[in-house]
């Protein structure tokens, strides 16, 4: 991974010695980035299609669902000032050294590029029904990985800066293979369906040598009445892309790809240990129904870390493990299965498969029923033993809101830290256990983590858990009693 340049800022000196590092500013038209394997900024659509909920009469275009991707090389602009009486000048630093400088209709602020994407909306008729003009921030709060290979980590701020009057320089950077949410405004749309063309505008299209068929993409738009219309129809995005999506949301490379590095851990590598615990919280609902609470937790010593990367226009993606050595570098990722998007009101966010699975076994432990819970967004709810080595006291990802990701989202990264487990509860219908013509008797609830052993760790004895119970009653009323396990009694 190349570092960024240092922009340490003390003072109005420091700002002139940026001034020299940025001093044979070259034209961009001469430059080698046509030549590069991806261009160096690029627009990509998360989907072909979205639905959108009206609220108070207008639709936020924001949640489009496009990026602004970085190609092979990190995407670096400093933005600086010689002294307090001088303008304020944005330069992109390219990767062989030169620099190429903004215009000041461009930059002429801390805060953005002015103009950089154009959002238009016509109706199947070709009317023109919105236009908007959005300025480019590629530090970006919504900002993450977009490809398996790239690199794991950004160097960079977060945030353009520039509401503190006294600013001398900034650094504005979005890593290569990382792709930022292209904002948009509000917009007033009536119900019904639209095309969406989102586009980097010309100037700056050619100034940073962009190809026109990079520069742009098209999204079809359906408009509905209110978010519980939405909910109604496969692609919703509802919310705030700043809070419901900003965990990890990007772009994609081919799914046929395969990400950089070691495609297993290396040897020394520390693994995360997978272990589930005993069901509890167990009871029977709507007569027939068995519910019960499922945790699967890592022990370490390493955090499991799943980065999805979506197919192109497709609700799957690709999901990779990543591995890391004792300082908590990346060596390498494999892929481990997929991620599916669960358009179920109660989930509309992205689940992993093969992460458990639960069954309910007869007396001689052979299974006779199995939840139809098959997916999971992995997120650290529950501490479970932060004595373990390695253990994470403030835990990645606790919220399902952030760890999950909305339908546009390009990429998703779903987190077990160490110490912490997952808990499932399985009140839902069709995700616990249908007890109908199942006989009264002795049963055993099994929780096993990583059950087709697609998931790389260290040991696999420790991944299955049992908890006695006793079904009894009648039909439509069943009962259920609940064996202790060692000194824990509790149903």
């Amino acid at each position: 991974m190349r570092h960024h340049r240092s922009l340490t800022l003390l003072g109005v000196t420091a700002a002139a010695t940026i001034g020299a590092m940025l001093a044979v500013p070259t034209s961009a038209e001469s430059s080698s980035v046509a030549a590069q394997a991806r261009p160096v900024l690029a627009i990509h659509a998360a989907t072909s299609r979205v639905t959108l909920p009206r609220s108070d009469g207008s639709v936020r275009l924001g949640n489009l669902g496009a990026y602004l991707v970085a190609g092979d090389e990190p995407f670096e602009v400093a933005v600086t000032r010689q002294s307090y009486s001088d303008p304020v000048i944005g330069h992109w630093l390219r990767s062989d050294g030169s620099t190429v400088e903004f215009s000041q209709d461009m930059i002429s602020s801390f805060r953005k590029a002015r103009g950089f994407f154009h959002i238009r909306v016509r109706n199947l008729d070709g009317k023109l029904m919105a236009d908007q003009e959005e300025g480019l921030c590629p530090s970006g709060w919504d900002v993450s990985r977009a490809r398996p290979d790239a690199p794991d980590r950004s160097p960079y701020p977060q945030g353009c800066g520039g509401y503190m009057p006294w600013t001398l320089g900034s650094f504005w950077g979005l890593q290569a293979g990382w792709g930022v949410s292209v904002p948009g405004g509000r917009a007033e749309l009536p119900v019904g369906r639209y095309v969406a063309t989102v586009r980097i505008d010309d100037d700056y299209r050619k100034l940073l040598g962009i190809p026109a068929d990079a520069a742009s993409a098209q999204i079809k738009v359906r408009v509905v009445k209110n978010g519980n219309a939405c909910l109604q129809h496969r692609g919703c995005r509802l919310g705030d892309p700043l809070s419901a999506d900003r965990g990890r949301q990007h772009t994609l490379r081919a799914a046929a790809n395969q990400p950089a590095g070691n495609d297993r851990p290396l040897a020394g590598d520390p693994l995360p240990d997978l272990r589930s615990l005993p069901a509890w919280n167990i009871g029977v609902h709507h007569g027939n129904v068995l519910h019960f609470n499922a945790n699967v937790w890592n022990a370490g010593p390493s955090t499991l870390v799943v980065d999805g990367f979506r197919r192109q226009h497709k609700n799957v993606m690709d999901a990779y493990q990543y591995f890391y050595d004792e300082n908590g570098q990346p060596t390498g990722s494999a892929k481990v299965g997929t991620m599916e998007w669960h358009a179920a009101p109660s989930h509309h966010h992205w689940h992993f498969l093969d992460f458990a699975r639960y069954r309910l076994l007869d007396a001689d432990k052979q299974a006779v029923v199995r939840s139809r819970k098959a997916s999971f967004c992995l997120a650290a709810t529950d501490a479970v033993d932060y004595t373990v080595p390695g253990a994470n006291w403030h835990p990645w990802n606790t919220d399902l809101s952030t760890a999950c990701g909305g339908f546009t989202a390009l990429s998703v990264r779903e987190v077990l830290d160490v110490g912490s487990g997952d808990t499932y509860s399985q009140w839902r219908a069709g995700q616990a256990f249908s007890l109908k013509g199942l006989p009264n008797g002795k049963y055993f609830i099994e929780i096993a983590a990583n059950p087709t052993g697609n998931l790389y760790e260290p040991d696999e004895s420790n991944n299955v858990s049992y908890r006695k119970v006793f079904i009894g009653g009648k039909p439509d009323h069943r009962t259920v009693r609940v064996a202790p396990v060692g000194m824990i009694d509790v149903p």
